[in-house]
């Protein structure tokens, strides 16, 4: 069912949009992390999904005043986009669900 879910979302171009736009998200996150405070590509990628999910272990924070900057910036115009994402797919994946409900109710 879960990957029922996951093809039927990809194929609705609204859904594919929303996925782009959060993947393009994390990826600006990324490149500037790992550019102004010197992270690794992999903690610059952690650092962006635990931001933007409002998880933040505390782990990692940025030391520069551009990184800083950056982070309020990011976190205003991210945030957003990411909750949406998180919606858009618990919303798909119980219409699904619901769906394949009602049809074993009725087979």
């Amino acid at each position: 069912m879960f990957i029922k879910t996951i093809i039927s979302f990809l194929r609705d171009k609204d859904y594919r949009d929303l996925l782009l736009t959060t993947v393009f998200i994390l990826g600006i996150g990324t490149v500037v992390y790992h550019f102004v405070e010197g992270w690794r590509w992999l903690d610059s990628l952690y650092f962006s999904v635990i931001t933007l999910t409002t998880i933040g272990y505390g782990d990692f924070s940025p030391q520069t005043d551009a990184g800083k900057i950056f982070t309020l910036i990011y976190i205003v115009v991210g945030l957003g986009i990411i909750l949406a994402f998180i919606n858009t797919i618990f919303k798909h994946f119980d219409y699904v669900r619901k769906s394949e409900k009602k049809k074993n109710a009725k087979g």
